[in-house]
């Protein structure tokens, strides 16, 4: 957010001092070196040369605006990185991954309000998006859409159901796992990878669950949550308001996500992410797709 201030403001300055450099300083210059010549019968060349250059105030102000120009456009409007913080969304994304976010995926978007100017399209169940955090809207989170507007999403003992649809799962278990991989503490013989399909399309994508964890926290629920789900012992039941979505992470039992603090308007969407493009851990990340 802070980021996206501060190239607005760049933006904002370089431009005005750009568009006064070619509405005044700029004439004055040309006007200048044509005097030169005018007065000089020969060997102006330089001094034509330094009557046309601009001072070095205004070189750094009007002479970066292409510069800014270019990473506004191309960040407020086509791709934006984002880098994993958290292992919220392991397998599908490792801590340490650094992302390329589609931007005008769910519609071109004004920098800063992030309202739609341009709708283009909307989430579909089991897309990765990055999108601001309700209660702190200055942070950025990344999660996958489970529900979207006028969904009823029902997690019981762990399994997903969408509007009165048994989300399909097929689990194995994923013991080989390095020590450290998964979380602190936990025995690596108690953690499954099961493969969900949640897309339409029948696209599928892994989830990590841990076996002696439970489905939910009930201490870790805000009021925000328990005003719009449901909750027992094994689980809840929400129904997602119209222009808001229901965000999971992959790593299911340790994933702060809508469970717990509720929907994520559209608002509040950032873009898709689709593609890994570094990881200084782990360079064979490099060029992976986010499914």
């Amino acid at each position: 957010m802070w980021f996206s201030i501060l190239l607005v403001m760049l933006f904002l300055v370089t431009g005005f001092f750009w568009v006064l450099d070619m509405a005044v300083f700029k004439p004055k210059r040309v006007k200048k070196a044509q005097a030169i010549k005018a007065q000089m019968q020969g060997g102006y060349d330089d001094a034509v040369q330094e009557a046309l250059a601009r001072p070095v105030w205004l070189e750094y102000t009007a002479g970066l605006f292409g510069v800014v120009a270019l990473v506004f456009v191309l960040r407020s409007f086509v791709t934006e990185p984002f880098r994993i913080p958290s292992s919220s969304m392991v397998p599908t994304l490792l801590e340490g991954d650094f992302l390329l976010v589609n931007k005008f995926a769910y519609g071109l978007r004004m920098p800063i309000t992030n309202q739609v100017v341009v709708p283009v399209g909307h989430p579909n169940r089991g897309d990765v998006v990055v999108f601001h955090y309700p209660l702190d809207p200055k942070t950025d989170f990344i999660k996958r859409v489970v529900g979207l507007p006028g969904d009823t999403v029902v997690y019981e003992n762990k399994q997903l159901t969408i509007n009165g649809k048994v989300i399909e799962q097929k689990s194995t278990n994923i013991s080989n796992l390095k020590p450290g991989t998964y979380a602190k503490d936990i025995p690596l013989n108690t953690v499954y990878q099961s493969d969900e399909m949640l897309a339409d399309n029948g696209q599928s994508h892994a989830i990590w669950t841990e076996e002696r964890h439970p489905t939910y926290i009930p201490q870790g629920v805000r009021l925000e949550a328990k005003q719009a789900c449901k909750y027992n012992e094994t689980g809840f039941t929400c129904t997602v308001p119209k222009g808001h979505y229901f965000m999971m992470g992959d790593n299911r039992d340790y994933s702060d996500d809508s469970r717990y603090w509720g929907f994520v308007p559209d608002e509040n969407l950032v873009g898709r992410a689709y593609f890994v493009w570094m990881n200084f851990n782990d360079f064979s990340r490099i060029g992976t797709s986010v499914k």
